[in-house]
């Protein structure tokens, strides 16, 4: 039978839904609010989500969007309450909820509700990732909200970024469910009237203008003169300003058009405490596609891809991902499985391994300069002292637990435990 996700605030409702469905022969898992709920979603991979709308954390609306933009609603989900209103099931559906159920919940409209969302709920097609999957995150979450603000005033919107930047992430944000994706970049043909046509209300986009060759300027000068016709939204980004791309021949009319709505964004490294999570959301999303097996990456994994630069940005991130997935041989990726991924054959070594301590890591920030410092540390008293871990304890001044734990989260290999450890 099916794996069911039961969420709801309220006790005695999931106790009763799970004793009715169990009884039927269905797994159930349950989760009290939306923080359980993301965690057993993502360890359980249910066949069908019953959603509770009202929770005092984050409501069950709040919880499917979150899901829908992060491209994990790939599950039918039915929306509980006794409170929602008819404008509340319509948004339900309209996100991707397959159906209603109305509180007090009968034995036999559960039954049959559960047994059509089994049988006729689709599993939407895998989205990319955007910024409305991290709804948690301050830095991206206040990006998100400039971004809205400024698409709400134009429908070209120009992504100033640095070298490692976020422009597809954010590009992708502005693509509503349904609507066609045009890349200018894999274009090789005039565009045409057709073209734009079928993709109206759709996004039209190029990574970096600088790159475009003179018939994918042309084709966007012939989008942007039609963008209120089709209702289209053109994002592009750059690294160069108006003056710079003027001076490589572009048409300064089309320049005025395209740096109308600006918005300025950070490269991956000046947001590198957000990495971790960037990275775990594009394992799950991988996963859900079908694309990588079932992996999740290790604390001491996440630190080390948060020590790295990243110089290409979120593009390079999310290829290392699917790389450091495919090769893991564990389901628990670990640091091992990470460094020949973003550093292969060792030909640029890992700061935790190679750093100068005395250089470079003066111009670091101080939290990612005294990781650096406590990594060789360890590993250089765990070298000294032949890996004896009360040793360590005892040079260090930390408790052994305490210690374990602080190893683990730097990725720093703890030595063999002493005879009196074992």
């Amino acid at each position: 039978m099916a794996q069911i996700l039961v969420v709801d605030d309220e006790i005695g409702i999931r106790e009763l839904l799970s004793e009715i469905l169990r009884e039927e022969g269905h797994d159930v898992t349950l989760a009290e609010n939306a923080a359980v709920a993301r965690t057993r979603r993502e360890a359980g991979r249910p066949d069908l989500v019953l959603l509770d709308i009202w929770m005092p954390d984050t409501d069950g609306i709040t919880l499917l969007k979150e899901w829908a933009s992060g491209g994990h609603l790939t599950m039918p989900v039915v929306m509980m309450s006794g409170h929602a209103t008819i404008d509340t099931a319509v948004e339900a559906t309209r996100i991707g909820a397959t159906d209603f159920l109305e509180k007090p919940i009968g034995m036999q409209k559960l039954l049959a509700t559960v047994k059509h969302a089994l049988e006729h709920g689709q599993r939407p097609a895998t989205t990319e990732l955007s910024l409305a999957a991290f709804p948690r995150s301050t830095p991206l979450k206040d990006l998100k909200k400039r971004l809205d603000q400024v698409a709400a005033g134009s429908r070209a919107i120009l992504l100033r970024s640095p070298p490692g930047g976020l422009v597809d992430l954010v590009a992708r944000t502005l693509l509503k469910p349904g609507k066609i994706w045009l890349n200018l970049t894999h274009d090789t043909q005039p565009l045409t009237v057709d073209a734009l046509r079928n993709a109206s209300g759709g996004v039209i986009y190029a990574e970096e203008l600088g790159r475009l060759v003179r018939l994918q300027q042309k084709n966007l000068m012939f989008a942007v003169e039609r963008l209120d016709e089709f209702s289209l939204c053109l994002v592009v980004g750059t690294e160069a300003d108006a003056a710079q791309l003027a001076a490589q021949g572009w048409d300064e009319s089309l320049l005025s058009r395209v740096f109308g709505g600006r918005l300025g964004l950070p490269a991956l490294a000046d947001i590198r405490d957000e990495i971790p999570e960037i990275a775990a959301h594009l394992l799950v999303h991988m996963i859900e596609a079908g694309e990588v097996p079932l992996r999740h990456l290790s604390t001491a994994a996440q630190n080390t891809l948060r020590q790295h630069r990243w110089p290409g940005g979120y593009l390079e991130l999310k290829a290392a991902m699917k790389s450091i997935a495919l090769a893991a041989l564990e389901a628990e990726i670990g640091v091992d499985d990470v460094l020949p991924q973003i550093h292969p054959g060792g030909s640029e070594r890992h700061p935790s391994v190679g750093a100068d301590l005395s250089g470079d890591i003066m111009d670091l920030p101080l939290r990612e300069a005294r990781e650096i410092f406590e990594r060789h540390y360890f590993e250089y008293h765990l070298a000294k002292t032949g890996g004896n871990m009360t040793r360590l304890a005892e040079k260090s001044g930390l408790e052994r637990t305490h210690l374990y734990r602080k190893l683990k989260d730097l990725g720093v290999r703890s030595g063999k435990r002493s005879d009196e450890e074992r």
